[in-house]
């Protein structure tokens, strides 16, 4: 029986939008007097006899190929649902849309606005939390465009959309071992930006040796968090590592403010006194807040997992006194996961 095939024939339009001014500009090759078409317009299938691609697909396996855990990354296709479109992970800069789905640019002369690193990941994570769909011409809820740079934007709370080809001018270049939460490993093509171009958040390394780290990035079909090798699945010597200018350690809004010592008061996340927020626990976590918690698990009798002292390196034996922790106060399942939370860190420190 001779298998269909579907040839795509975009229907003529000379729409002016930013998504079909974007795609003749980067898709110079199309056909002279053809106009390109809109990203919602629907495309009319032909159907043509090809018996040659039912005897090609049976030919293959069904364990032939492993399916890559990146996305491949190819010229995007505007009008393909989110889901399916097999897009560069980035789009244009553009100015957010607001509730209206109109573009709002920020004001002349706007500033970066400070944010920390905290919030940063929390930001980051309302996306992965909520699957949000992958599209270079969408626009989620909170004004954002659907791709990874902006996601980057979304989470930094830039004023803007931003592109992989203009990141750069909000961050600065930083080395692999200054990575911390928060900042992102970019890829810009400069000579062909639709080959391969993409930006990732880092969430902190996996473990001691720095050759994994935690991943927020966007990317078909939705957004994700995944554990990657260092710097990236594809084209990793061309990964770069950047921190946002207005990144600070302390309170938001207060760029170039210092981090407060993680003693009784400390910085608050979440309405929660002296919780310094999810990022700074957890695979690859280093710094005096898992010190704090260790010593509060030992002093509530929750230590018994630790082979020596606590330190600053976070390690199975801090996971599971969190875990042990959160059973004792009778919660099971993802709410015992052995991180802490802010209704943890305020029992533990109660």
């Amino acid at each position: 029986m001779e298998t269909p095939v579907f040839e795509e024939i975009e229907p003529a339009s000379d729409c002016d939008c930013a998504g079909c001014r974007h795609r003749r500009r980067v898709l110079p090759h199309a056909p002279a007097g053809r106009a390109l078409a809109h990203p919602a317009a629907y495309r009319a299938l032909v159907v043509a006899a090809a018996a040659a691609s039912a005897t090609a697909v049976s030919a293959l396996g069904a364990g032939s190929a492993a399916a890559l855990p990146a996305a491949a990354h190819a010229p995007h296709r505007p009008g393909v649902p989110a889901g399916d479109e097999p897009g560069t992970p980035q789009g244009p800069r553009a100015p957010l849309h607001g509730a209206t789905g109109r573009p709002a640019a920020p004001p002349a002369g706007a500033e970066l606005a400070g944010i920390t690193r905290t919030e940063i990941i929390d930001r980051a994570r309302t996306w992965v939390d909520a699957k949000v769909p992958y599209s270079m011409t969408a626009y989620w809820s909170d004004g954002y465009r659907q791709d990874c740079s902006g996601f980057v934007s979304m989470a930094w709370k830039l004023p803007a959309n931003e592109w992989t080809g203009s990141l750069a001018t909000v961050a600065d270049r930083i080395t692999k071992e200054e990575l911390q939460p928060g900042d992102i490993l970019l890829f810009h093509n400069a000579s062909d930006p639709q080959e391969g171009s993409h930006v990732v958040i880092f969430g902190g390394w996996t473990d001691g040796t720095h050759t994994a780290y935690t991943a927020y990035e966007q990317t078909p079909p939705h957004t994700r968090k995944l554990d990657t090798p260092y710097a990236y699945w594809s084209n990793s010597a061309k990964y770069l590592p950047y921190r946002y200018k207005g990144v600070t350690a302390g309170k938001a809004g207060t760029a170039g403010a210092e981090e407060a010592p993680p003693g009784a008061a400390g910085p608050a996340s979440h309405g929660v006194a002296g919780y310094p927020g999810r990022a700074m626990f957890g695979p690859g976590a280093d710094n005096p807040y898992v010190t704090r918690l260790g010593r509060q698990l030992v002093k509530k009798g929750f230590g018994t997992h630790y082979t020596k002292g606590p330190g600053p390196r976070w390690g199975e034996a801090d996971r599971r006194g969190v875990r042990d922790f959160q059973r004792a106060q009778g919660w099971r399942g993802g709410a015992a996961d052995g991180l802490p939370g802010p209704e943890t860190w305020r029992r533990l420190f109660s």
